[in-house]
């Protein structure tokens, strides 16, 4: 619990800073097992200028990870105010790397239960494990299990360790208690970001914004 107000209170003083830009949008963008109706809870409880992108269908053709990153760019090609942007999982990795590419664009980012290097390892095991599922299982996605193992193995060689040192916006990074599999990145991007904090949310898993969306929405609100 302490490392948690910690690092919330952390966010706090760094959000002071966020606020000279006069206006900030926030972005939130979902991970790879969810849609935007995942994070509507979070939205609610959050301030106004909160929006969250269908990211399957920014892709304009095939769903891979460049073409969601692509269509991410061109819906906010034309936007005069700062971004802050909010990521987990997938969302955090397009995050990052949007940010690598238009830092004069992003205010201030969150990323939440994040890998800077993907290993390759786990995106073939979870791949495994879609193979194993039944197709309807991907119904409530909007994408098809095809398209969700083409889209996981578009990430399978992503590693961002040597742009790293261009992001110079303040950076929270947020992981679960229980992320096993996020954790040691979490804390080793804190280390490699120049201007960034980590927050770890007692008792909470991957998916936070469905375990903990409390502490969520609060970081979001600061």
């Amino acid at each position: 619990m302490y490392r948690f107000l910690y690092g919330l209170a952390f966010i706090i003083c760094s959000a002071e800073k966020r606020r000279n830009c006069s206006k900030v949008k926030t972005i939130i963008l979902h991970g790879l097992g969810q849609t935007a109706d995942d994070w509507k809870e979070i939205m609610e409880k959050a301030s106004s200028n909160v929006e969250c992108p269908k990211l399957f269908s920014l892709s304009e053709s095939d769903i891979t990870y460049s073409n969601i990153l692509t269509g991410l760019e061109k819906r906010y090609a034309d936007m005069a105010e700062p971004l802050r942007i909010c990521g987990l999982s997938l969302g955090a990795l397009l995050a990052l790397d949007y940010t690598i590419r238009h830092g004069d664009k992003v205010a201030s980012l969150i990323l939440i239960g994040v890998q800077y290097k993907v290993p390759s390892l786990l995106i073939d095991f979870q791949n495994l494990v879609f193979r194993c599922m039944p197709n309807n299982a991907f119904e409530k996605i909007g994408i098809s299990k095809k398209d969700t193992i083409k889209l996981a193995h578009s990430m399978r060689s992503l590693n961002f360790s040597d742009k790293l040192n261009e992001i110079m916006c303040p950076v929270s990074i947020v992981c679960g208690e229980k992320d096993s599999a996020n954790l040691k990145a979490s804390k080793k991007l804190k280390e490699l970001l120049p201007r960034a904090e980590l927050c770890i949310i007692p008792g909470a898993g991957h998916e936070i914004n469905k375990c903990a969306p409390e502490a969520v929405a609060a970081i979001l609100n600061v």
